[in-house]
């Protein structure tokens, strides 16, 4: 049987591995040769999945800003085009560009090697077609193949001649897309610069998110200054690129601020998620993002669904479903779940233009359903710049948002190896524990078990759901008061205790 290692490359719907050797005592493991197992693995797929063999499929490759970027992307090459097949380099690039890749130059499939927000010594690769990115058990797939190859368990017949090789900046392309979308949505008197007047500062943590500033915002005229690493840099100096980062968010809101700018924009190192800042220096992410982007998404769509992730808070259903008329459906955390979920609803006719996680990744059906932070923050300026001329702001649009006192997620270590029977159990017996003790246990939570409590009790709700790929039971306490989150925390203590293989220390931690 082949040595099941290879799994752990495995990290939902991409492959994510260390790229850089040595660094926080964790050994290479994204060798060159790997990652040519790899993108042959997925040439495979590929072929199988178009029917199409190999000399006559199109791959185009692009990558993030990472130091082991370049090493990985030659491995990918080579490989690809030593199996045959064609493939396009794209350099630097976003990864929902790397879709679009798929759509504007037909390509059969397209890579992305990025690891998202991770530290720098981390990299790995995204797997697109025309129909999105790739599932779980699609990347199942392409590892076993990868290590049967490595380990020649099965054949596997080079090509008499190398696929062909070419080089585009798809950058260019993908973004005058979105100057036109701006151009056509404000409507200003002078077209080619809309945005004059405007005073925007993009945040890119030296990811690939600093052409949002150079190529779609400056041409239109938009004022630039304040705007901070712009410059991609692998090591990433100014502060991680990820909205959830606290330190990131402080950065971003303290340069809006002093920039006196209308609005802050900040990217992760891919750019498929974005959070924002507005004029104040006050965060527009998590459920006040939810809330913004739902409120573009229903214009036209009234009545609506939108799916978010299941820890989005009980004020955000309010607003969703209250005052902007429409359906808050929670579902499972995960970017892909909550696509696929809006995916399916829609199929079943139900009107559905958008999927959100709490973490920034937003799909709107008018985009393929792609989560793309740099088509969501164009959305959002489009609707700001509309709103200026009506002297009012983005926060105007949300100001009826009711948002929670405190939140805080605890992560709950379960410590048997078979972790998720552990988990599944704990959260039966949870749901039995609330039931019996009167608790209201919601009817919507789609993952794990969510409990409302009501005033005097802690007024708010408690979350505890079981990750898919890790031993943890992720607690996530939300309340309208302050000391209602160590309130429900002391309600659930006495049944985390008793759970064996559930390790209760961190939750004891926090009620000390």
């Amino acid at each position: 049987m082949p040595n099941p290692s290879w799994k752990h490359f495995k990290s939902g719907t991409d492959i994510r591995g260390v790229a850089v050797d040595g660094v926080e005592g964790e050994p290479l493991d994204l060798t060159d040769e790997v990652v040519g197992y790899m993108a042959t693995g997925f040439a495979v797929w590929l072929a199988q999945k178009t029917g199409k063999p190999n000399n006559e499929l199109w791959v185009s490759v692009g990558r993030d800003s990472r130091i082991s970027g370049p090493r990985i992307r030659d491995a990918v090459i080579n490989a690809l085009t030593t199996a045959g097949v064609r493939v396009t380099d794209c350099g630097l690039a976003s990864t929902p560009a790397m879709f679009m890749t798929t759509v504007d130059m037909d390509c059969d499939g397209a890579i992305q090697i990025t690891a998202s927000h991770h530290p720098y010594q981390k990299n790995g690769l995204k797997f697109f077609t025309i129909k999105g990115g790739l599932e779980g058990q699609d990347i199942s797939e392409i590892l076993e193949t990868a290590q049967k190859l490595n380990e020649n368990i099965n054949e596997f017949k080079t090509a008499e001649l190398p696929g062909a090789f070419s080089f585009v900046n798809y950058m260019e392309r993908y973004a005058a897309r979105l100057r036109e979308l701006i151009c056509e949505g404000v409507k200003a008197a002078d077209y080619n610069q809309p945005l004059k007047g405007f005073h925007i500062v993009v945040d890119a943590g030296n990811g690939v998110g600093g052409f949002y500033a150079e190529e779609v915002l400056a041409p239109l005229g938009a004022n630039m200054e304040g705007s901070q690493f712009l410059e991609p840099d692998g090591m990433f100096p100014g502060h991680m690129p990820n909205p959830e980062n606290k330190e990131a968010m402080k950065s971003v809101c303290s340069a809006t601020l002093e920039a006196s700018a209308d609005l802050g924009i900040i990217f992760d190192t891919d750019v498929d998620r974005a959070g924002c800042v507005d004029e104040n220096g006050r965060e527009i992410n998590r459920n006040r993002l939810v809330a913004l982007a739902s409120a573009i998404a229903f214009e036209g769509n009234r009545g609506g669904t939108i799916v978010t992730d299941s820890i989005t808070s009980d004020g955000l259903k309010v607003f969703i479903e209250k005052e902007l008329g429409g359906v808050h459906h929670r579902f499972k955390r995960g970017y892909k779940n909550v696509i696929n979920e809006a995916v399916r609803l829609n199929e079943q006719g139900v009107n559905c233009p958008l999927a959100i996680e709490t973490s920034g990744h937003a799909a709107l059906r008018e985009n393929y359903f792609l989560d793309d932070g740099a088509y969501l923050v164009t959305k959002i300026i489009i609707k700001a710049a509309q709103l200026r001329t009506q002297g009012k702001t983005l926060s105007d649009l949300i100001e009826r948002l009711e948002e929670p006192a405190e939140s805080i997620e605890l992560r709950l270590k379960i410590t048997e190896s078979d972790f998720q029977p552990v988990g599944s159990r704990v959260l039966q017996e949870l749901e039995q524990y609330a039931l019996s003790s009167g608790w209201n246990v919601a009817e919507d939570s789609r993952e794990g078990v969510r409990i409302s409590f009501g005033a005097g009790q802690g007024d708010g709700w408690c979350l505890l759901r079981l990750s898919v790929h890790d031993p943890v039971m992720p607690l996530n306490i939300e309340s309208n008061i302050h000391g209602g989150c160590r309130l429900m925390g002391k309600k659930l203590q006495a049944f985390i205790n008793e759970q064996k293989g559930l390790d209760s220390q961190t939750l004891k931690d926090y009620l000390d």
